[in-house]
């Protein structure tokens, strides 16, 4: 019989890139858990196969309800669970910090308890983030698995909560549950709240001249470590596949470091735009920011021989390309 895979998540740009990854590497039945509310745009490619009933199914529930989570686990019987659905926008968790708490860290308790009410034993990833680290000082850099957390927003607080929680099942009840400390990743898909995709698009609409020629920013000089979205997905099928250890947690990263200018930098070379500014919006800025953000990533590649292998230039020319493509297709965009 098919090893069964339960993403929850499944219509954002990890969980779509993950469901391509499976469906390309695998024989796996994929099960993706969603609202029923959730645009299907990251999905659009594997409808037909969605509709066809062949490997991909979609399952409706959602992480503050526990009777729709609960029937999604039942349903499912996963082998391999990835749990990535969350409130994933620090800047957001500032405006609604009680939502983001409870979608986060009592979402991730629910998807757990479901799994161990249920008698799953399903090998379980569940999905911090680098955000926990929050403000760490340069003589940490690069941070490993026991830096100190010091999150720097309500998001990142709860994936504090998230990856306590994962740990906490496997410790207290035998699960195999690992958690991950993903750093800054991107791709196409990516969601247009986060830098560099709003300043894909941005660029995006201005070629086709949309909006006037002004890219508008937040902090320019935050330190990010990029990876490739496809690089993650595929870090996270070996987390679940080569040696799974119950309670373990990871660091995930890539190995480009640059400053939010540079990158901004990398995206403004790459456009057939020219004379385009550079402006500072307030509203990008954050109240406190996670500004040092740099993987030491040695353990996890020890246990499972990963190592990212997309470029950053090409990670960045397919994320303005898939924008591209979006503003092409007729599609009007916020400029958030």
């Amino acid at each position: 019989m098919r090893k069964r895979a339960l993403i929850t998540g499944v219509t954002g740009m990890v969980g779509s890139h993950l469901a391509d990854y499976l469906l390309e590497h695998t024989d796996w039945e994929i099960d993706g858990l969603c609202r029923w509310r959730s645009p299907l745009d990251n999905l659009s490619h594997l409808l037909p196969r969605i509709n066809g009933r062949d490997r991909v199914r979609l399952l409706y529930g959602d992480l503050r309800d526990d009777i729709s989570i609960d029937q999604a686990v039942r349903q499912s019987r996963p082998d391999f669970v990835f749990h990535l659905a969350a409130q994933s926008y620090p800047k957001t968790s500032f405006d609604a910090p009680l939502d983001t708490l409870e979608t986060n860290v009592q979402g991730t308790a629910r998807v757990l308890e479901a799994l161990r009410r249920n008698g799953i034993a399903a090998v379980t990833h569940v999905c911090a983030s680098s955000e926990v680290f929050g403000r760490v000082p340069r003589d940490k850099l690069p941070i490993d698995e026991e830096c100190s957390f010091h999150p720097a927003s309500p998001y990142a607080i709860s994936k504090v909560g998230t990856d306590l929680i994962g740990r906490f099942y496997a410790e207290a009840y035998g699960m195999t549950v690992m958690t991950t400390r993903m750093f800054t990743h991107t791709g196409p898909r990516r969601g247009d709240v986060f830098a560099e995709s709003t300043f894909a698009k941005q660029i995006a609409m201005i070629e086709a001249a949309q909006i006037p020629p002004v890219v508008r920013v937040g902090n320019l000089d935050s330190l990010r470590t990029f990876a490739d979205v496809r690089d993650a997905v595929r870090a996270y099928y070996l987390l679940v596949t080569v040696n799974p250890v119950p309670g373990a947690y990871y660091n995930i990263g890539g190995t480009y470091t640059c400053t939010v200018r540079e990158m901004l930098d990398t995206l403004l070379a790459l456009s057939t735009a020219r004379d385009i500014r550079v402006e500072v919006d307030p509203d990008r800025l954050r109240p406190i920011d996670a500004d040092l953000q740099v993987p030491n990533t040695a353990k996890f590649r020890a246990v499972t021989g990963w190592q990212p292998e997309i470029p950053f230039e090409r990670t960045m020319g397919d994320l303005l390309e898939y924008w591209r493509a979006r503003v092409r297709a007729g599609q009007r965009h916020l400029t958030r």
